[in-house]
């Protein structure tokens, strides 16, 4: 599988959050705000899982049928952003 920077992006953008929430453990900050946080983390990688779910099956889909999937950004964001 073929992950683009986007993706990895996105990956460390979840990691720098783990990391902020451990800091925020540590310095006993608010259990609402540390909640807020694992949140945000969560919707995050459930987005993650979405993206990379998608595009692996396009590229399954292109690499094994021989044939390219264009003009089907569209139908993805109904099924990742749920609009």
């Amino acid at each position: 599988m073929k992950c683009n920077k986007a993706l990895q992006n996105r990956m460390k953008r979840a990691k720098g959050q783990m990391n902020g929430v451990l800091t925020m453990m540590e310095n006993e900050t608010a259990c609402m705000d540390i909640l807020t946080q694992l949140k945000a983390i969560r919707a995050n990688i459930d987005k993650t899982i979405g993206i990379l779910t998608t595009e692996n099956l396009i590229q399954r889909i292109e690499e094994n049928l021989n044939i390219k999937l264009d003009d089907i950004d569209d139908a993805l964001d109904l099924i990742i952003k749920g609009k």
